[in-house]
């Protein structure tokens, strides 16, 4: 997996997970996620491209996204006995944070990469 894979993977989980949330709970509050994955979802094909603004705000999205999914709605979650519930915020908490280590993984290897180019042009 690559960091445009797991970052499609976050996007389409946060879009699913959150809709469902929202139908089956009628909770306004489920629609954060929903409108993350749409503007995750939107700027994916930067990402696949590596342009790397488009990255860097992808991974601020995305750590947005995972701190407010992270924080009240797991809690939340974890401590109610709604099972469903807590396999979507799992879910959209598991790819969020999959999404972040694969971005986090392609800047240190660009930055290597950079680093051996102008070691090489020396």
């Amino acid at each position: 997996m690559n960091a445009y894979k797991a970052h499609l993977l976050n996007s389409l989980t946060l879009l699913i997970m959150g809709g469902w949330g929202y139908f089956s709970t009628n909770a306004p509050s489920a629609l954060v996620p929903v409108l993350i994955g749409v503007v995750l979802l939107s700027i994916s094909q930067g990402v696949k491209n590596e342009n790397k603004a488009i990255a860097h705000v992808a991974v601020v999205v995305t750590l947005l996204g995972l701190v407010g999914i992270a924080s009240k709605p797991l809690i939340a979650a974890l401590n109610s006995d709604d099972l469903m519930k807590q396999i979507r915020v799992i879910a959209m908490t598991i790819t969020s944070v999959i999404a972040m280590i694969f971005f986090v993984k392609s800047f240190i290897d660009a930055g290597k990469a950079r680093r051996a180019r102008e070691a090489a042009n020396k």
